[in-house]
C-alpha cells in the first residue's frame, strides 16, 4: 500500500480521517536533508503555502500514513495536486524502524512569502497531536508570519 507523508496540518490524525477515512496512520519519522519553508504567496488564500524543499543538514518532521488508491484520490483534491498546485515526489523518511519510501506534495510555486499566523498555529497544533518533539513544535510557532488570518 502507498505511504504518504505529511508535514503539514495532515499530520492531526483526526484531520486525516476526516480528509481520508480508509488511510491509518502508520507512524513517524524524519526526512532528512530538506527542511519545510513556505511558497506560493500569491497562491494561497491567506499567505504562502507550506512545503519543502532539499536543504543538506535539516530535517522535517513527518507522519506516515498507508493511503489506499481511493483515498489518495480524494486526498489530492484536497491538497490541490488535482488542480495543479502541488505535485507529489517519492522520498525516503527515516523511523525508528528503519528507511520507509512515501510520496509528498510539494508546492508548485517559488519559494518566498509569509505564512498567516493561523495557518502557522494549525500547523504547530497537527505536529503537536502528531507527537513532534517540543523543540520542533516551539520553531514553528515562533517562526515569522504574517497578520494575513489572524
Amino acid at each position: 500500500m502507498p505511504v504518504y507523508a505529511a508535514y503539514g496540518s495532515n499530520m492531526d490524525p483526526k484531520q486525516m480521517a476526516q480528509r481520508a477515512p480508509h488511510s491509518p496512520m502508520r507512524g513517524s519519522g524524519w526526512l532528512q536533508g530538506w527542511r519545510l519553508t513556505f511558497g506560493g504567496n500569491d497562491l494561497g488564500w491567506e499567505g504562502a503555502l507550506a512545503t519543502i524543499v532539499e536543504e543538506a543538514g535539516e530535517q522535517v518532521f513527518v507522519v506516515l500514513y498507508d493511503v489506499p488508491e481511493w483515498d489518495e484520490t480524494t486526498l489530492d483534491q484536497w491538497e490541490g495536486a488535482a488542480a495543479g498546485l502541488y505535485h507529489k515526489v517519492r522520498l525516503r523518511v527515516q523511523t525508528l524502524e528503519g528507511e520507509i519510501v512515501a510520496w509528498f506534495y510539494v508546492l508548485d510555486g517559488y519559494e518566498g512569502g509569509l505564512p498567516s499566523a493561523r495557518y502557522l498555529g494549525i500547523l504547530a497544533e497537527a505536529a503537536e497531536k502528531a507527537g513532534a518533539p517540543d523543540d520542533y513544535v516551539r520553531a514553528l510557532r515562533e517562526r515569522p508570519c504574517s497578520s494575513l488570518g489572524s
